[in-house]
């Protein structure tokens, strides 16, 4: 059913998918790896982590970790 909607402004698009109008299925994929230490990847306005010893294993024997195929 078609909607009516007022005036938009899209800044930014980073790997999104914006649509405006009917659509039975969207399925957008991708993937993405890190390795992060410990409190590495906190987000906030105060953070205080404490960390000792540290020790992150980016050892990664498999070839694939996840595939991405199909309508693509």
């Amino acid at each position: 059913m078609p909607s009516i909607i007022g005036p938009v402004k899209v800044t930014s698009v980073s790997g999104g998918i914006i649509n405006f109008g009917d659509t039975f299925y969207i399925s957008p994929k991708g993937t993405g790896k890190a390795s992060l230490g410990s409190g590495g990847a906190n987000t906030g306005n105060v953070i205080n982590t404490n960390n000792g010893l540290n020790a992150t294993n980016t050892i990664d024997p498999d070839v694939t970790d996840q595939n991405v195929s199909g309508n693509s």
